[in-house]
């Protein structure tokens, strides 16, 4: 059951993705053209439940290609990603939740 649920799962990643860029953008591109300076930088440790190089690969390069967060490194044991969040600091816990919820949890379901 799960094989026929991948292409829907697949499908829906995409979308999340594409919904993901859009909104990012307008929040980038919109602290960028306004005299306000909303960015409050930070660095997050994510913790991960992806193991695999491909999950690992595939939810880190998501979050770079995000407009507004880059994924600096992987850590040795493999467990965190360190992210560069340019609107982290307003509310760091609220931004991992957001990643765990959103790029990883769909990733690991099209993935495993």
């Amino acid at each position: 059951m799960r094989v026929l649920l991948k292409p829907i799962w697949l499908i829906g990643l995409i979308g999340y993705f594409l919904y993901d860029l859009w909104r990012s953008s307008i929040e980038v591109a919109w602290d960028v053209l306004t005299p306000t300076d909303r960015s409050r930088p930070k660095m997050i440790l994510l913790p991960l439940d992806a193991k695999t190089d491909a999950e690992i690969m595939a939810t880190a390069n998501l979050i770079s290609l995000t407009p507004g967060t880059l994924t600096i490194d992987v850590s040795e044991d493999r467990k965190f990603l360190l992210i560069h969040a340019m609107f982290g600091a307003i509310d760091a816990e609220a931004t991992k939740a957001g990643l765990k919820r959103g790029t990883e949890r769909r990733v690991l379901r099209v993935l495993r």
